[in-house]
């Protein structure tokens, strides 16, 4: 019948496209039952092997798109975020402090340009820093679902790790608080430590946000 044999050429099609997926038996086998559940809807329309081919393709996707969607899927694994995210936590920490460092080392006109510019939005910068959480847990969420939490946690414990260091040090005067001038104030160091209070409920309902939309 040419429902059957355009189900079958799907098929086929997609085995191809996966070529060496691990997982290639076992999503060809889900994607085999919703073409037999579609195919039960609309068995009874007539239709010619093209069109049941375009149909497919309409509501399932082309076997390249899904093949393409479940190589990239492949491509995320839990150590690549956890490394993409820590890293991506130590360049800002970095830049700040070579920032910091500059401001304090050099006269240069330019440099002291960014400082006083950055330092007059420092709320502005602490919510983007907040997003950049915020963003960590819903990644995590979409990407891993349920199975994702310990990776979570991993990379919140180890990414804020610098962060609290730095934070004891500027409350315990070991880093004078003239170095962040005109930054630091009694109010800007509180909402500080507020905000680092905050940063894993934060990255928790956002993960839990991702995680929704992983299913």
């Amino acid at each position: 019948m040419i429902h059957l044999e355009a189900k079958e050429h799907y098929l086929q099609q997609l085995k191809k496209e996966l070529k060496k997926h691990p997982q290639r038996e076992s999503i060809v086998q889900d994607y085999e039952a919703h073409l037999y559940e579609l195919v039960a809807e609309k068995e009874d329309e007539k239709k010619t092997a093209e069109e049941w081919h375009l149909l497919f393709s309409e509501v399932i996707g082309h076997p390249k798109e899904v093949a393409s969607m479940w190589k990239e899927e492949l491509s995320v694994t839990p150590n690549k975020t956890f490394y993409l995210f820590l890293l991506m936590n130590a360049a800002f920490f970095v830049a700040g402090s070579l920032l910091t460092f500059a401001h304090l080392l050099n006269e240069y006109t330019w440099i002291q340009a960014v400082w006083r510019s950055l330092t007059s939005i420092p709320f502005i910068i602490m919510m983007l820093y907040m997003g950049f959480w915020a963003f960590l847990g819903y990644e995590i969420g979409k990407n891993f679902g349920a199975r994702g939490r310990p990776l979570l946690k991993k990379t919140f414990l180890i990414s804020v790790l610098p962060n609290l260091v730095l934070m004891l040090l500027v409350l315990f005067r070991i880093i004078p608080h003239e170095w962040f001038h005109p930054l630091l104030s009694t109010t800007f160091i509180m909402l500080c430590i507020a905000a680092t209070i905050l940063l894993y409920p934060i990255c928790w309902i956002a993960f839990r946000w991702g995680k929704k939309q992983s299913l």
